[in-house]
């Protein structure tokens, strides 16, 4: 058990890169080309949808956009594949 637990250990210093998405579209290379400093792109998601939380990649959990001093910030609001707290997605 000894082992593993170092193993693991080590596991915990390997860098990963973490990003949170606000949205996605579809758009044609045209569209994109003409994008300028005032364009407005339309995203998938609503104002009050939960933002996906991504390691490497993979959606490990959910969360909202904080204000912490004059920088963003992200709670974490639920991991993925957990329950939805009771009264939540519930019907």
């Amino acid at each position: 058990m000894t082992l593993h637990t170092r193993g693991f250990d080590l596991l915990k210093e390997v860098d990963v890169r973490l990003s949170v998405e606000l949205g996605r579209t579809d758009m044609k290379l045209k569209d994109v080309l003409a994008l300028g400093e005032d364009s407005v792109v339309m995203l998938d998601r609503l104002t009050d949808e939960l933002l996906d939380v991504l390691v490497n990649g993979k959606l490990i959990a959910r969360g909202e956009i904080v204000a912490q001093g004059n920088r963003f910030g992200l709670r974490i609001v639920e991991m993925a594949g957990a329950q939805p707290a009771s009264g939540e997605g519930a019907a």
